[in-house]
């Protein structure tokens, strides 16, 4: 059995689209308004780890398909970018036609924008890092239910190099309920609205308008 470090040095992982909606299901918040820093660190203090590093993945709207969301990311991500020992991973969201029938039998065409490739690259340095022995515990801000094959690999890494790995993740959590489960084969953290609220960003990331007021 691997020997438990006493000190554990925590990689945190950020899937940021997965938490914005996880938080707005369990607090009602209708932008991802948390600070990923601040969050890794509370979570780290209340765990008794030592936050080695912070990752944040996401995905954003181009230019073409929604300016204000596009400009409000990238002003966000350009100030987190700034802080140390923090790496940033984006991509443009695509953007597809999807078609519905209504309750009345009519048929409603809208356009959506998806994530591609943002949740596959998070897993690849889930992996990467472990190989490396860069943390002994993984804390995957997600409830992403693709992510428990790579906590699996996770696993197998621990076994092979007979070194301590844990692999958490951690999720919002609201009084009335809802999702309440974690990644699969992961250590669960629920997150309570005191505790993200705590962590909230109050910086104004909203694009400065090329003419008349904010919308």
């Amino acid at each position: 059995m691997p020997t438990e470090p006493p000190v554990k040095r925590a990689v945190a992982f950020f899937d940021g689209q997965s938490l914005f909606h996880c938080a707005k299901g369990a607090f009602g918040y209708t932008w991802a308004n948390y600070d990923p820093v601040k969050l890794a660190t509370a979570i780290c203090v209340q765990q008794a780890w030592k936050l080695a590093q912070t990752r944040f993945y996401t995905g954003i709207h181009t230019p073409q398909g929604n300016a204000y969301l596009h400009g409000l990311w990238k002003n966000k991500l350009s100030v987190l970018g700034r802080q140390p020992n923090i790496h940033i991973f984006s991509r443009p969201l695509r953007y597809r036609q999807k078609t519905v029938e209504l309750p009345d039998g009519s048929i409603h065409t809208f356009d959506t924008a998806e994530e591609k490739g943002v949740d596959v690259r998070l897993a690849l340095d889930l992996i990467r890092l472990a190989m490396r022995a860069q943390y002994d515990v993984a804390l995957v801000f997600s409830q992403d239910q693709d992510l428990s094959e790579a906590a699996d690999e996770v696993r197998a890494i621990s076994m092979e190099q007979r070194r301590w790995i844990k692999i958490a993740s951690a999720f919002p959590v609201g009084a009335a309920g809802g999702n309440a489960h974690g990644i699969n084969k992961t250590d669960w953290i629920p997150i309570d609205k005191a505790l993200y609220e705590t962590c909230i960003d109050h910086r104004d990331y909203r694009p400065k308008p090329t003419g008349g007021a904010h919308p």
